[in-house]
């Protein structure tokens, strides 16, 4: 048992290490290749974050553990949203100024309802799969079509302000990239064995690991962002993060996942789970579009989220 303990916080260490050097250089070699400061900051840094979620899931699918595989990218976009953005406002009030943000809002909402539509035949087909992964592919097209417009926006401001410095060589950003992309795949490796071991050791089921501590660990990228994001006032950069996280858990680590090995969805996982995905996604959606005005969550509604997450977080435990 002390074995998969010290396993499991060891490459956590390493994931979050190696998470934040892999998106350190991919952000300094996107901005030497002239992409807009606006596409690194959704797309890369956004994405970047969710690089633990795909390796995670991906050597899941490989290995056969499908809870693990679909709780890891259902289980870390709850976390996202519910536990990450909830504890964000809470500390500093979100406020939602970005237009592109908002049209990504609705995107995000769409893409999650098509990914539970494809899962009530409690299959992830390679067909189903391959629809996601052009879903993606047009996601991505579309961000750089609408970051190659010249308009100003609050959100590119931010993202300009928070990460063109302390520029280095092309050659020193190329290798954390490389050294960052494998340290990645070896601690996730590392990670997905610890997890799963000390489950069966403890008698926990697949879904609970996944969903929980997997979730959790692997969205600790995306938490220290938003959260050092939130108390330097860069709300929409915090947000933003959230939703390219997302869309790229959603569509990208699922895909490939279902890819690799189609994956078999548990009647438990699709009506709890993915419900509960779909239903904080809609709400994150309402508060960021400021139906009534601004969008924005303010304190309250960054507690409601917080709660929420501990609520489903104990029903799944107790259920299991």
């Amino acid at each position: 048992m002390l074995l998969y303990v010290f396993s499991l916080a060891l490459s956590l260490f390493v994931l979050f290490w190696s998470a934040n050097r892999f998106v350190d250089g991919a952000v300094k070699v996107s901005l030497y290749y002239k992409m807009s400061p606006l596409f690194v900051g959704m797309v890369v840094i956004g994405f970047g974050t969710s690089a633990p979620e795909l390796f995670v899931s991906t050597i899941s699918s490989y290995l056969g553990q499908d809870s693990i595989a679909l709780g890891n990218a259902y289980g870390s976009n709850i976390v996202n949203i519910a536990l990450i953005l909830g504890l964000t406002a809470i500390i500093k009030p979100i406020r939602v100024l970005s237009s592109i943000l908002r049209k990504e809002l609705l995107v995000l909402l769409l893409v999650t309802l098509i990914s539970a539509y494809l899962l009530l035949d409690l299959q992830l087909s390679r067909v189903d799969s391959t629809i996601l992964l052009t879903l993606f592919i047009f996601s991505m097209l579309y961000a750089i079509r609408t970051n190659n417009k010249k308009n100003e926006d609050s959100f590119s401001s931010e993202t300009a302000t928070a990460i063109i410095h302390n520029q280095e060589s092309i050659k020193v950003s190329l290798f954390k990239v490389v050294s960052g992309l494998i340290v990645l795949i070896l601690s996730s490796r590392l990670f997905s064995w610890a997890s799963v071991s000390m489950a069966k050791s403890l008698g926990v089921s697949d879904v609970v690991i996944g969903f929980t501590i997997v979730a959790i660990g692997t969205s600790l990228p995306e938490l220290i962002s938003s959260i050092v994001a939130a108390k330097k006032g860069e709300s929409d950069l915090a947000f933003g993060n959230i939703i390219g996280s997302n869309l790229f858990n959603t569509l990208a680590v699922v895909s490939i996942s279902g890819l690799i090995s189609p994956l078999n969805v548990s009647h438990e996982i699709l009506e709890r789970d993915v419900s509960v995905m779909c239903i904080i996604t809609f709400i994150l959606f309402v508060f960021g579009i400021g139906l009534r005005g601004e969008g924005k969550i303010n304190r309250i509604e960054g507690a409601m989220l917080v709660l929420l997450y501990l609520g489903y977080s104990w029903y799944l435990v107790s259920s299991n």
